[in-house]
């Protein structure tokens, strides 16, 4: 786990050895196993195993006693020094933007002064906290050691809301699960002058009152191809790194090649490489990344160099029947000469929900739904290399959202409907119920188009303390399509929370129903909802599947590619096939054509198989964790029902799953959170306790709706 700290405070000497600490003279707090990047008045600390070429500084003041003037940038930025110096130098000026426009996933910090700004990403999976602290403010990009810090307790409505409305920032508000821990939202920055606290957008807002431009769909696809490329090539272009402290390889063994040893040994082999599942997303990253031209010092201009091949990592999953298809088109994809094709395959031992114990598995930043599918992905990037790409974040980051229907209706494009609602009706099995199909989504889009971002809120509060009386979302494409048309829904945990629990947050959707907001249309902003949770789902998977000297690449939620995803029209976004088409365009850009058939084809059917498989298997051990459940301590559930859902769920029972990978998700996350020893902090003025101080779950709070 790699994060960044900092404060800003009113005094004007704090935080490093020999200074005046927070609690007292000469008492002094800092992170364990830390590098101080700079010191007094307003430290700032990179934390875990960085990467030397991860941390670049630029120092723009010019003469001595002038004004602090500094920038740090952590993590793969494609940058170079000159451009860095250069953003530095608007940013004094204000223009925030310029530090989030270089190719990468980075955090930027900047020092002008005792002015403090830090700049979170648009997609949300490199976030920032912040907390008061200290007659002044602390900040980092993990939330776990800010509550060390002041040595927080959970936040009891903030889990409840995200069970029950996983999906509605509105719900999450800038909470976390520590109580007095906030996040500043995607597109923001945080602010800091002398430990006061300012949170800003930098991203500009497109008003209601006109409909938007219409865009070139071509400059808008090409626009996403340069970005695309230019993040595959920050990648490509960044120094190489070996594994450290490989264990040693015991020799020859019988049936095992040196890959398959070094695999048990669970390290990755250097070099680069990526996923290769047979869809469209990670075979655009791999085939990019294995020849993408223009690289200077390689042969040909191959992107991965003279000799070297691309480590292309297929996922076998032999306990479940049902993607051959993809299994195919991995394979033809792989006869690429520039890669290398391995083959991982898995059996019971690696299905979702498998070897889930408190005692297995690192504590991670917060719960999310990755926690379940963690030793299965570990198992896959364990055959990967020093950097592997994954194409997580492109089905949200360029498919169109169900409910960018009712924007369309709002710019009066109607005809741009015809193509969508027509791909809906051919999804359904030939029904008298397929003839009503268009009519009925033309009326959910018409009527969330004509309700008001107030309206919508309230009325997703009135239904949410009635969530466990409707009928899974487990029906066709065309019903969750209509289910997906509206401002708010409930996530598919909700129908599991106590009444006392869904009471609470439909409270505060009311209450934020009537605070002011920056006015969106629905579909753009359950676009932005939907992409912020799978981010944040991405950056609990960094840390649930982290293997030591291995960095995750995920280019689709790079500033770049999402800012430049954000320009292409709606018209285009909605038709079938979209996403294909686009990323086929990309390729087609880098000089590859030749693409297997069958290639974009949708390839998430058998995730649901392989988790009711694995929560089969997985029974028992599910049981055993609701036993006594912290969740039913805290209020949330009521352990007798999620034990009689589970069994319910391996017999065969149409039952939201991703609901109850939810809920078992945020059991073992409290389990392994309350059994943590120790803090992230050390010093004389260190805080004594850690989170969640004496392992004790807050009484939740009994809030009734009025």
């Amino acid at each position: 786990m790699r994060w960044l700290v900092g404060w800003s405070s009113i005094a004007a000497s704090f935080g490093t050895v020999g200074a005046v600490g927070a609690r007292g003279e000469g008492r002094t707090v800092h992170p364990v196993g830390s590098q101080l990047l700079w010191g007094d008045p307003d430290p700032l600390w990179a934390v875990g195993d960085w990467r030397p070429d991860e941390i670049r500084l630029i120092d723009a003041a010019t003469t001595v006693g002038a004004p602090v003037t500094r920038l740090a940038v952590l993590g793969c930025c494609g940058a170079t020094d000159e451009q860095l110096r250069v953003g530095l130098l608007a940013a004094r000026g204000g223009a925030l933007r310029h530090l989030t426009a270089w190719p990468g996933s980075y955090t930027a910090v900047v020092q002008i002064g005792r002015r403090i700004t830090v700049v979170g990403d648009l997609a949300g999976a490199r976030p920032v906290f912040h907390t008061p602290w200290a007659d002044g403010t602390a900040y980092a990009t993990a939330a776990l050691p800010l509550a060390d810090l002041i040595e927080a307790q959970l936040d009891i409505g903030h889990l409840a809301a995200l069970l029950a409305c996983p999906d509605t920032p509105e719900a999450l508000g800038d909470g976390t699960p520590y109580a007095g821990v906030r996040r500043i939202p995607p597109g923001h920055a945080l602010i800091l002058r002398e430990g006061s606290r300012e949170i800003t957008g930098y991203e500009p807002v497109a008003s209601l009152a006109v409909a938007a431009p219409r865009a070139d769909p071509v400059r808008a696809v090409d626009g996403v191809r340069d970005a695309l490329v230019e993040a595959v090539r920050a990648r490509l272009t960044a120094p190489r790194h070996a594994p450290e402290s490989m264990p040693q390889d015991p020799g020859p063994v019988p049936g095992m090649g040196p890959a398959d040893r070094r695999a048990a040994r669970g390290g990755p082999v250097p070099g680069i490489g990526a996923d290769l599942s047979g869809g469209s997303a990670s075979a655009t990253l791999a085939l990019l990344a294995a020849g993408l031209p223009g690289l200077p010092g390689t042969v040909l201009g191959h992107g991965t160099g003279a000799g070297e091949r691309l480590i292309a990592v297929t996922f076998n999953d032999l306990s479940t029947r049902g993607h051959e298809e993809e299994l195919e088109r991995a394979r033809l994809i792989a006869a690429n000469p520039r890669l290398h094709h391995v083959v991982v395959p898995a059996g019971d031992d690696a299905l979702p929900f498998a070897g889930m114990t408190v005692e297995s598995g690192v504590i991670t930043d917060e719960p999310a739904p990755s926690l379940v599918d963690a030793e299965r992905h570990r198992r896959r990037l364990a055959a990967g290399s020093a950097d592997h790409f994954v194409g997580h974040g492109a089905r949200q980051v360029l498919d169109a959202h169900p409910a960018r229907l009712a924007d369309l209706l709002m710019d009066r494009r109607r005809r741009d409907l015809v193509r969508p609602v027509a791909a809906l009706t051919r999804a359904e099995r030939p029904s008298t119920h397929a003839l009503f199909i268009p009519l009925a989504v033309y009326r959910a889009a018409r009527r969330l188009a004509r309700t008001s971002y107030r309206t919508g809120l309230e009325n997703a509060a009135g239904l949410l303390p009635d969530a466990h009386r409707f009928p899974p979302d487990l029906g066709t494409p065309a019903d969750a399509s209509l289910a997906a048309l509206a401002w708010s829904r409930p996530g598919p945990a909700a129908r599991w929370l106590t009444g006392e629990a869904l009471a609470e947050v439909s409270v505060r959707l009311q209450e934020a129903a009537i605070r002011p907001n920056a006015a969106q249309r629905p579909g753009e902003a359950r676009a932005r909802a939907a992409l912020a949770r799978l981010a944040a789902d991405h950056r609990i998977l960094e840390q649930a599947a982290d293997i030591r000297s291995q960095r995750l690449h995920a280019p689709f939620l790079d500033n770049q590619v999402v800012r430049a995803a954000r320009a292409l029209p709606e018209s285009l976004r909605v038709q079938p096939g979209a996403r294909a088409a686009i990323l086929r365009r990309v390729l087609a850009g880098a000089g590859i054509h030749d693409l297997p058939a069958g290639w974009g084809a949708p390839s998430q059917a058998t995730a649901a198989s392989a988790a009711r498989a694995g929560l089969r298997t997985a029974l028992p051990e599910l049981i055993a964790l609701f036993d006594a459940p912290l969740l039913a301590d805290a209020g949330l559930v009521e352990a007798r029902v999620v034990r009689k859902a589970l069994r319910a769920a391996a017999d065969g029972e149409p039952l939201p799953l991703d609901g109850l990978a939810d809920l078992v998700s945020t059991e073992l996350w409290l389990r392994r959170l309350m059994v943590r020893r120790g803090t992230c902090w050390t010093g004389t003025a260190a805080p004594r306790t850690r989170a969640v101080a004496g392992g004790v779950l807050p009484p939740p709070r009994r809030t009734l709706q009025a």
